[in-house]
């Protein structure tokens, strides 16, 4: 009988388990197999034996036993060793995305699943950064104990920051990125994010959204870093900190760029919709970003739901075979989105006719979070019956692979736990801090009322976002349409407020601006938008302030103090008619966890530097409404105040 171990103990990407120094960034350590994991592949390969299931040769300690398995050789070389020894549902496998909670470590082994996904808000209990590692673990152990061992690679929306996992620094979302104008701090954005993931033992994020949003009333657009494809294009310096200088070394993950292509650009800003462009204007407005993806060597890319001039993507093999992989020379792996492929055929539940059509299409890897049962029947039959060739399974392991081994999954499979201490340290808030001061954009500040004096100030503050975390954090935050409350640590916008002054100023806080009197020399409004994601967040009417905010605001204004709005949202709102009555307003996008970043700009510390990333409309009736169509905007693109003096 021939063993092999079945179960590697070496860490992911560095140290081991337990260690809590500072991440390492030499070279990775390999970890040998312990007795106990030996024994435990001996009991697995011989019950494999008895059911007739062949194994690979032993390796010996620290020696690889077979070429996929030598760290020595070149991937590719790697990846035909491993492709030739696989059977057609071990590559099925491989090419199949299911999410945690239908997922079973068993099922992992048993169908040689080649993905895992957490959805939005789909976390272990509980939602620690250390309850994400024990069950990454616990699924990768599960992949390792399959006959030829190939590592599963997790998935998770880590769009802004860590944002599923509670603890996590929340950074800005992207809009606010965009305002900064500054590729370097974004960069460092996703190195922090991804030392952040590395910690959960999660190693694939299915971020950026390099989409261009070109219209205001679409849900996801704050997703978006703006409406120009060249700043789009320049924010993808997020990808370079994501996947570091080498994916194998310590605190790198996989990086994707979604979602390919045009969703920005749907007519009425309808998600999941329609854009209705020529081929044109879809290559100058939306491709030029995912171009500057591919150019970075993003490792995945996924499709998006909508459709182009009334086909929908996920079937798209002229944009997908031909443009991406084909004219961009896109070398990674294509994902799909949730369920995607069930929408080609616009009936509910996908058929064998709806994954031919897709896989053929180009799709690599298919996310099917509940039906992946059903999903590799279906793609194991049109294989057999030749409507999907072999040759395209093996194009699409290659890529999958090829990112696994490049990851270096197959040498360092398991959480790396040097990084779980940086979930939500205080070098990352810092950093998320200095990124929100940075994407605040003034747009008026009558007679220079901004910045506010910390000492000998009485200040009153109000708004239901003041005191709010999640309003501040917005959608894709602990859950996928966000939430409110202190949903996870962090400083708000009031707190921030509060530690920014001295002693001798007061502030004073009530939502509603309730006990305001003429007393007080400003009074701070924060207001705007509640949480919300895809299909929720779409605005087809008004796009004004909700009642709420404008009684706060009639509160505040009857008292005669001067009114300074703090704006958070996702998008530009109309508010043209409330304008006059505001000394300052400052808009502050979705700002996250760390609210002392507004309060930095409001008092002085930091002088306001961000530019609008997007055209402000002056009324809803404008939209859609970019820079050089013609239409004379609120605040035009690229608008922001500073400050006098400097």
């Amino acid at each position: 009988m021939t063993v092999i171990d079945l179960s590697a103990v070496a860490v992911r990407r560095g140290a081991a388990p337990g260690v809590r120094a500072a991440p390492p960034r030499g070279p990775p350590v390999r970890t040998p197999p312990t007795s106990a994991a030996l024994s435990r592949a001996v009991l697995l390969v011989a019950l494999l034996t008895l059911l007739g299931i062949g194994v690979p040769a032993p390796p010996s300690v620290g020696a690889a036993a077979l070429p996929y398995q030598d760290p020595a050789l070149p991937v590719a070389t790697r990846v035909d060793d491993l492709l030739a020894r696989m059977s057609l549902d071990e590559k099925i496998g491989q090419m199949t995305q299911g999410e945690r909670a239908s997922v079973t470590p068993a099922d992992i082994t048993s169908f040689r699943l080649g993905s895992v996904l957490s959805g939005g808000g789909s976390a272990p209990t509980p939602n620690t950064a250390t309850s994400w590692a024990d069950m990454y673990d616990r699924f990768q152990n599960a992949a390792l104990g399959t006959p030829l061992g190939i590592p599963m690679i997790y998935g998770s929306d880590a769009v802004h920051g860590h944002n599923n996992v509670v603890g996590a620094t929340i950074f800005p979302h992207n809009i606010g990125l965009g305002a900064t104008r500054d590729p370097e701090l974004v960069r460092q954005i996703g190195r922090a994010t991804a030392e952040e993931v590395t910690g959960t033992g999660v190693d694939w994020t299915f971020a950026p959204c390099v989409c261009v949003v070109r219209n205001d009333r679409w849900g996801r657009g704050y997703e978006s870093f703006g409406e120009q494809s060249a700043l789009v294009s320049s924010m993808t310096s997020v990808i370079d900190g994501l996947q570091g200088a080498a994916l194998d070394e310590g605190g790198s993950i996989l990086a994707t760029a979604k979602h390919y292509l045009g969703d920005g650009g749907t007519t009425g800003g309808t998600d999941q919709g329609n854009t209705q462009l020529s081929e044109a204007e879809l290559r100058s407005i939306h491709l030029p970003p995912f171009a500057e993806a591919v150019r970075r060597n993003v490792g995945s890319v996924m499709i998006s739901y909508n459709s182009w001039n009334g086909q929908k993507l996920h079937g798209h093999a002229y944009l997908i075979n031909d443009v991406l992989k084909g004219e961009l020379g896109f070398t990674g792996f294509v994902v799909s989105d949730w369920n995607g492929i069930d929408q080609l055929d616009g009936a509910t539940g996908f058929t064998a006719a709806e994954v031919r059509q897709a896989v053929n299409a180009g799709i690599d890897m298919v996310m099917v979070p509940t039906g992946w049962r059903q999903f590799i029947s279906l793609l194991r039959t049109e294989v057999q019956a030749g409507r999907v060739s072999q040759a395209r399974i093996d194009d699409a392991n290659r890529r999958i692979l090829t990112k696994k081994f490049a990851l270096g999954l197959f040498e360092r499979p398991l959480t790396d736990r040097a990084y779980t201490a940086t979930v939500g340290n205080a070098a990352h808030r810092a950093l998320a801090r200095q990124a929100v001061a940075r994407s605040q954009v003034l747009l008026k500040n009558d007679g220079n009322i901004l910045p506010l004096a910390s000492a000998n100030n009485r200040i009153f503050v109000a708004g239901k976002s003041a005191d709010n975390i999640g309003y501040a954090s917005g959608g894709w935050t602990i859950s996928w349409q966000g939430g409110s409350g202190a949903i996870t640590p962090g400083t708000s916008i009031l707190a921030g407020i509060r530690t920014a002054v001295a002693p001798s100023s007061t502030v004073t806080y009530h939502p509603a601006g309730t006990g305001i009197d003429n007393s007080y020399r400003a009074a701070i409004a924060v207001i705007g938008e509640t949480p919300y994601a895809e299909g929720r967040g779409d605005r087809p009417s008004g796009m004004g302030l909700d009642a709420t905010d404008l009684a706060t605001l009639n509160t505040l204004r009857a008292s005669g103090v001067p009114v300074i709005v703090v704006l958070v949202s996702g998008r530009p709102l109309d508010i043209s008619a409330q304008l006059p009555g505001w000394r300052a307003l400052l808009a502050a996008w979705l700002p996250g966890t760390e609210g002392g970043g507004v309060a930095d700009v409001l008092f002085g510390t930091y002088r306001p530097t961000g530019k609008l990333p997007v055209s402000w409309m002056s009324g809803a009736s404008q939209q859609p409404i970019n820079d050089g169509d013609g239409k004379t905007p609120l605040f035009p693109y690229g608008f922001g105040l500073g400050y006098s003096g400097g």
